[in-house]
C-alpha cells in the first residue's frame, strides 16, 4: 500500500520537473508565434545529428514494403524472359515499366539481383 502511495505522489510531481526551462535556455519571446519558436530550436541544431539513423538495424517499413512487392514483380518478370512462348515486345515492355519503377535500367539478368 506504500509503494502505491509513493507511486502516485511521485507522479503527481512529475509534470512540475519537466516543466522547469534548462539552464541557459532562451525563452521565446512573448510576440513570437509558437510555430516560429519552433522553426528557430529547429535551426539551432545541427542537420547531421536530429536525423541520424546509423544505428537503426532495419529500413524504414516503407521501403521494406517496396523491396518485397519489387521482389514479386520482378519474379514474374524473370518468369516472362525465361518463356520464350511470351512476345519480346510484350518482354520488353514490362521490363521498361519495371525499370520507371525502381529507377534503374532493367534487363532479364538484371532481375536475379531480387
Amino acid at each position: 500500500m506504500f509503494f502505491v502511495l509513493l507511486l502516485l505522489c511521485a507522479l503527481q510531481f512529475a509534470p512540475l520537473a519537466h516543466a522547469q526551462p534548462a539552464p541557459g535556455a532562451k525563452p521565446p519571446a512573448a510576440d513570437q508565434a509558437p510555430a516560429a519558436a519552433a522553426a528557430s530550436a529547429e535551426a539551432d541544431r545541427p542537420a547531421e545529428k536530429w536525423r541520424d539513423t546509423a544505428g537503426y538495424r532495419f529500413p524504414a517499413h516503407a521501403r521494406t514494403v517496396a523491396d518485397m512487392q519489387n521482389l514479386a514483380h520482378a519474379m514474374r518478370l524473370r518468369d516472362y524472359c525465361a518463356d520464350r512462348r511470351v512476345p519480346d515486345v510484350f518482354v520488353r515492355e514490362r521490363l521498361r515499366r519495371f525499370a520507371e519503377l525502381t529507377g534503374r535500367e532493367e534487363t532479364c539478368s538484371t532481375l536475379l539481383d531480387y
